[in-house]
């Protein structure tokens, strides 16, 4: 009788490695580690945040100990929240090859009937979990963060600052804006470079001069505005040298779509940080869920360029009046 071959196990039993989760903050990272011949204990480890060599050291014990108890040894598979310590420990980890996961920690399903207790010793519990379900096999568990390089986070630095520059910018506008719209003023436009002259012929609703305090706290603003203005002008001359650089490198077509992708400016949209920006980290989520598209019924075309107050009318008056 032939014996046919049986398709391997959707979900698999046997994991033979010491998991290990860790819990990061400002002052301290909990590790919380399951050792094979340890049943299911886990067991937690606080050590001093950014002690590399101390968490390299942690991990050498749990091998000693898993081999003592086992007489085997065992790979070290690692996961950890995205957030503000980005993904240099991640790197770290890699190059000692040890094999290192990165969670979307919005992506970890959690108990709704009640209110949740969140602490470090829980959460590096639910951490280790995941983990397990991810390296099992088991669909939909979470999310896993795809890493970046060093070069392609700081590359997309430049995108970052001018976005941070722009809402500075918009910023300093409206509060001159807002000062003379008090005193009847409505046309003056800071961001044009006559803006020191018109600023000198402005009369207020009552065709008076301008208040002397007034005045010179509008000076003074106007002074950051061309600061912030000279520091954008650097940022964009600095991205479109990098953009013709990688144009001419004709050799690495990759490396060029992902540069343009980062730094095109033609959209405020487009120069923003990844969904992981607000939190610190600049990865790109592995299984993404996109919007259903808007029903053709329910669009209206051109009315963000007919509202005044709409980001597409703001961005066209700014490059407008940097072209004058």
């Amino acid at each position: 009788m032939l014996k046919t071959e049986r398709p391997a196990a959707a979900i698999q039993i046997n994991l033979a490695a010491i998991f290990v989760s860790m819990e990061l903050s400002r002052s301290t990272w909990l590790i919380t580690a399951v050792l094979p011949g340890n049943g299911e204990k886990m067991s937690k480890y606080p050590i001093a945040a950014g002690n590399i060599a101390g968490l390299f050291d942690l991990f050498s014990k749990l091998r000693e100990r898993s081999r003592a108890k086992t007489g085997q040894s065992y790979t070290i598979i690692t996961i950890q929240e995205a957030g503000l310590d980005g993904f240099w420990i991640h790197r770290a980890l890699v190059k000692e090859g040890i094999e290192s996961h990165v969670v979307d920690p919005a992506s970890i399903a959690t108990p709704r009937c009640h209110r949740r207790v969140k602490t470090d010793r829980i959460d590096g519990e639910a951490l280790l979990r995941v983990l397990l379900a991810f390296k099992r096999g088991e669909p939909r568990v979470c999310s896993m963060v795809r890493t970046i390089s060093r070069e392609d986070g700081d590359r997309r630095r430049i995108a970052r600052e001018r976005k941070a520059l722009m809402v500075e910018r918009v910023a300093h506008v409206n509060r001159i804006k807002g000062l003379l719209f008090s005193q009847g003023i409505t046309d003056y436009e800071p961001v044009y470079k006559n803006r020191r002259q018109r600023l000198e012929e402005l009369r207020t609703g009552d065709g008076n001069t301008l208040p002397r305090h007034m005045k010179a706290q509008i000076s003074r603003e106007l002074d950051r505005l061309e600061l912030v203005i000279n520091q954008i002008k650097i940022i964009e001359d600095e991205r479109d040298t990098l953009i013709a650089a990688q144009t001419a490198d004709s050799t690495k077509p990759g490396s060029l779509r992902r540069s343009r992708c980062c730094l095109r400016s033609k959209d405020s949209v487009r120069n923003s940080p990844t969904p992981f920006g607000r939190r610190g980290c600049s990865g790109i989520l592995t299984t993404a869920v996109k919007s259903p598209p808007m029903p053709a019924s329910r669009r209206r075309p051109g009315k963000a360029a007919r509202s005044t107050g709409s980001k597409a009318y703001q961005r066209r008056a700014i490059q407008d009046s940097e072209q004058r």
